[in-house]
C-alpha cells in the first residue's frame, strides 16, 4: 500500500493538471441528452491518458528550466 501523504500528493498533481490535459486532449463535450457509446468512452479515455502524460511532462519540463 502506498504512503498516503504521496498519494495524496499524487492526487492533487492530477487535479492541478486537469485544465491543461482536458485542453491538450481538445475533446468535444456530449451533445444536451446524448450520451457516448462504450467505444467512445474508451477512445476518449486513451486520449486523456495520452493528454495526461503529455501534460505531466510540459510541467516537469518547464518546473526544471
Amino acid at each position: 500500500m502506498s504512503d498516503p501523504a504521496e498519494q495524496q500528493r499524487r492526487y492533487r498533481e492530477f487535479l492541478d493538471l486537469m485544465p491543461l490535459t482536458l485542453a491538450l486532449a481538445g475533446l468535444p463535450q456530449s451533445e444536451l441528452g446524448r450520451y457516448f457509446s462504450e467505444e467512445q468512452i474508451e477512445t476518449r479515455l486513451f486520449v486523456l491518458r495520452h493528454a495526461f502524460k503529455a501534460a505531466r511532462s510540459l510541467a516537469r519540463e518547464m518546473v526544471l528550466k
